[in-house]
């Protein structure tokens, strides 16, 4: 291969030789020999150093390498020279050779609607390509054809990439480390930040230039599905990924049903509820007071309740994690009185009972103090007026037998139920009656008639 001029050059003119519009070698000599095997359709061209070359053909690109995010919009740009007596017949972009000649993208089934030509007739190449996919990784190289021959500039690489969630460790339990890192298969330029998302919402104030996020110490509160995505393309996310937290049983509790008061002979079913991860996996029901176990398994049925049955009862829930205990949920027989009487509370009871009963015995036994004084004071009284004042007396309406006479010496062991004296102080009075015993003699005009009724009772 020879560079030819149309004039004699003076001196030793250093020749530049260029492949593809970019520069290959340097020589004094007219002629340049590739070493290397040359795909036909690869275009050569020359100048001399120092002079502008206006005839020769090339192909400049802004970046070799393009890396992109997939479902993102990227324009290819380049620009190209060619010899100006050439006309342009035909300008476009291919990927592989299809037989003798280059396959254009734009008649390629798969690229149609994807890629759009920007180029002209001029020197604009520039090539886009919308909705990336990852399969559009590929090199991708401009072809010119003129009238005067053909070009392909060498190629532009682009990697198509999508945003990938790193988790390590997926599962931790809680107060350990977490590590999120956002990662793409190239280089994306320019990246400014990165953002976080848990549950499909965005992580407040997590915005970071760094493409790592750590969560530390983790808790039950950080499970949940976390992406990212470069800042500027929020829309395209990466895959979700899971982390899951692993703690111990947490509110426990116990329900009944039916809850209330159980009648006996009926049935009725505790379940014990907790939250834990992984799962509560072992249950053990208690009754307050009892050492051993009454049943194990998440439900308790109790059958034919009975009176013996009521009381507190609790569950205890258990997982790797460790182990938690129910509060204990009191269960009640209907129509029965369950509360059970404190110590304190029986000894009180007592006290109190032991002072009512003495204070009952005394007052009964000023009572019948009373009586028997009042009693003793009449009979000294009768004694000395003779049989002037006769009494009357009626015991409970008992006949005056000898056992009735008997009762009424025991006087002093009995309870006074009630006592009514009524005097009369009027001569002429007559008796009343209401008076409970009348006597059928004569009485006195100067005499003082007297009534009584006592009532005794064992």
């Amino acid at each position: 291969m020879a560079g030819v001029t149309t004039c004699t050059l003076t001196g030793n003119p250093t020749y530049i030789w260029y492949k593809n519009g970019h520069n290959l070698d340097e020589s004094t000599s007219p002629q340049y020999k590739d070493p290397v095997s040359s795909n036909y359709e690869d275009g050569y061209s020359c100048a001399v150093k120092g002079q502008v070359c206006k005839g020769c053909w090339g192909v400049t690109y802004t970046h070799q390498s393009i890396c992109a995010l997939k479902g993102s919009t990227v324009d290819i740009s380049c620009s190209y020279t060619y010899p100006s007596y050439h006309e342009i017949k035909k300008a476009f972009w291919f990927t592989k050779w299809s037989g003798i000649d280059a396959e254009d993208l734009s008649s390629v089934p798969r690229y149609e609607g994807h890629i759009e030509y920007l180029g002209d007739k001029k020197g604009d190449c520039t090539l886009r390509i919308t909705d990336l996919r990852l399969s559009d990784s590929a090199e991708y190289r401009f072809r010119l054809i003129t009238s005067g021959g053909k070009f392909a500039g060498s190629p532009v690489s682009l990697t198509v990439t999508d945003v990938v969630l790193v988790m390590d460790p997926t599962s931790v339990s809680e107060g350990a480390r977490v590590t999120l890192t956002c990662r793409t298969k190239c280089t994306l330029d320019p990246i400014t930040a990165y953002s976080w998302y848990k549950n499909g919402q965005p992580i407040p104030n997590s915005n970071t230039s760094s493409p790592v996020y750590s969560l530390f110490p983790a808790s039950s509160e950080d499970a949940g599905r976390y992406s990212c995505a470069v800042e500027g393309h929020d829309d395209l996310r990466s895959p979700e990924d899971t982390l899951n937290v692993r703690y111990g049983p947490r509110n426990t509790s116990v329900s009944a049903s039916p809850s209330g008061e159980i009648v006996e002979g009926s049935s009725v079913t505790l379940t014990c509820s907790s939250d834990a991860n992984p799962p509560v996996d072992k249950y053990t029901w208690y009754k307050k007071n009892v050492t051993s176990p009454k049943a194990s398994g998440q439900t308790y049925n109790i059958l034919n309740f009975s009176y013996e049955d009521r009381g507190e009862y609790y569950c205890e829930a258990q997982n790797g994690r460790g182990s938690m205990n129910s509060a204990a949920k009191m269960i009640t027989v209907a129509g029965k009185q369950t509360s059970v009487m404190t110590p304190a509370v029986g000894i009180t009871v007592i006290v109190l009972v032991l002072i009512l009963a003495s204070c009952l015995f005394g007052f009964m036994w000023l009572r019948k103090k009373a009586f028997k004084t009042t009693s003793d004071t009449r009979h000294t009284a009768d004694m000395g007026q003779g049989d002037s004042s006769p009494v009357y007396d009626n015991v409970s309406g008992m006949a005056m037998t000898p056992t009735a006479t008997q009762t009424a010496a025991n006087v002093d062991q009995d309870v006074v139920h009630y006592t009514s004296v009524h005097f009369s102080h009027s001569k002429n009075q007559e008796v009343p009656p209401y008076s409970p015993v009348q006597l059928p003699q004569p009485q006195k005009q100067d005499e003082d008639v007297l009534y009584t009724a006592v009532k005794f009772t064992k």
